[in-house]
């Protein structure tokens, strides 16, 4: 069993092709289910585990399996047949991770080094939303549990032990300064949210630490939308008000679960003309998108996506390289220690091999042995022949493979002790 990692990123593709492949989180239940029942036959690679991590930047899915060239291939066109696209269009954004290199992606995503954000905390909190839905769904195992619990663990250390995260520049907090370039003083301008979860309400607080002089909240649950608009001394709308009263907001921060844009180019056009053609700032941190790509083409528009906030977001990156390389230098600590578990786990059917075999030769000596007795033979000798012949058959095999085996390398040599090694530290109690 290895691990196996398939999928892509705001490094590798662009957020037309996120949008795309995105699971909403109705979707992440039936679809790991769905891996594990299409993808658990050998022909597929044997996937025995599945988890779905399916973010603004990312989607990706963790698995243990057998083979991981069939599973990454099986992978591959499962995304495209459950996202209908065109599997030569996907192939060249995907990205594939086993072994040592899947794990160092895993915590490197949690730690924030891998993030749009570099040392974003967000991140961790969807990683575990992700687990326990794995969990549910009966995607978890062994191996991706252990994986899992590792990482947020090695997470927890890096950013515990480095200053990562300082000098950070959240998505939130860029937006603002982009809205601060715009309108100069947030304190005259109306403010929508759109949508009322995690991302909404960091928005909002920092937005609204700018004092501006009108906060609402549009969401389809109006309780929802009620209890952050309260927090922040906003007013709730419900999401169907919205076409009335667009027009008389400067800054717009949708973030909701749709698989479809919820404010179309028609809706924003209408929405200008009532406001007289005076500028209009949106933010789109949905994926897929809420605001239709077209409305960035308005000349009194000003629309901001993740990938544009990204781009914000970079600025104090030189700041925080010296704790990028304590981070990577951690990591690389906590790799080696999954890698000794990681071995220890493979060998088992291999020692639970040994142990038959020896359990077996230990009987039949023994019994010998016994009948030596009955006979009246001396126990001192017939205990003393047993032990030798017990020790000649454990290691008759080995010998003569050694002894045999021209090609062995030092290296050769080197496993072969390690197993050994295994061996005598799980005889008996094989974990």
């Amino acid at each position: 069993m290895n691990l196996l990692i398939l999928g892509l990123n705001h490094n590798t593709a662009p957020l037309s092709l996120r949008e795309r492949i995105a699971y909403g989180p109705e979707e992440l239940s039936t679809a790991i289910k769905s891996v594990l029942m299409s993808l658990g036959s050998p022909e597929f690679g044997n996937v025995k585990e599945a988890a779905i991590l399916s973010t603004c930047n990312r989607t990706e899915i963790y698995c243990a399996a057998e083979d991981t060239d069939l599973a990454s291939s099986s992978l591959q066109n499962f995304i495209a047949q459950t996202k209908a696209i065109n599997i030569t269009e996907l192939e060249e954004h995907l990205y594939t991770l086993t072994g040592e290199d899947a794990v160092r992606h895993a915590f490197r995503v949690a730690s924030g080094l891998d993030s749009m954000v570099l040392g974003e905390t967000q991140i961790v909190g969807q990683m575990k939303k992700a687990v326990k839905t794995a969990g549910l769904s009966g995607g978890l195992g062994l191996y991706l549990h252990y994986l899992f619990q590792k990482t947020f663990a090695v997470a927890k250390e890096v950013r515990s032990s480095t200053e990562i995260g300082a000098h950070s520049i959240s998505m939130a907090a860029a937006a603002v300064r982009v809205a601060n370039r715009i309108f100069g003083n947030l304190k005259d301008s109306s403010i929508l949210f759109v949508g009322a979860g995690e991302m909404i309400e960091l928005c909002a607080a920092h937005f609204c630490a700018q004092s501006p002089k009108k906060v609402c909240v549009a969401n389809r649950t109006l309780a929802r939308a009620q209890d952050l608009a309260e927090s922040v001394g906003g007013s709730p709308m419900k999401l169907s008000d919205l076409p009335e009263a667009l027009h008389e907001f400067d800054i717009v921060v949708s973030c909701t679960a749709s698989t479809l844009p919820i404010i179309g180019l028609g809706l924003v056009q209408r929405a200008i003309k009532q406001r007289r053609y005076k500028p209009l700032f949106m933010v789109d941190l949905a994926v897929p998108r809420d605001i239709e790509a077209e409305v960035a083409n308005l000349d009194e528009v000003y629309v901001y996506t993740v990938d544009d906030l990204g781009k914000v977001v970079q600025s104090g990156m030189e700041g925080r390289q010296a704790a990028v390389s304590v981070a990577e230098e951690l990591i690389g600590r906590r790799i080696q220690e999954f890698h000794v578990w990681l071995i220890a786990r493979n060998s088992v059917p291999h020692i639970k091999t040994l142990q038959e075999r020896a359990e077996h030769l230990r009987e039949l000596e023994l019994i010998k042995a016994k009948k030596a007795l009955a006979k009246g033979q001396d126990p001192e000798k017939v205990l003393e022949s047993m032990s030798q012949a017990l020790m000649k058959k454990y290691s008759h095999d080995l010998l003569l493979t050694l002894r045999n085996s021209q090609s062995l390398s030092d290296e050769d040599y080197d496993k072969v002790l390690h197993l050994l090694d295994n061996f005598y530290l799980y005889h008996g109690q094989i974990p």
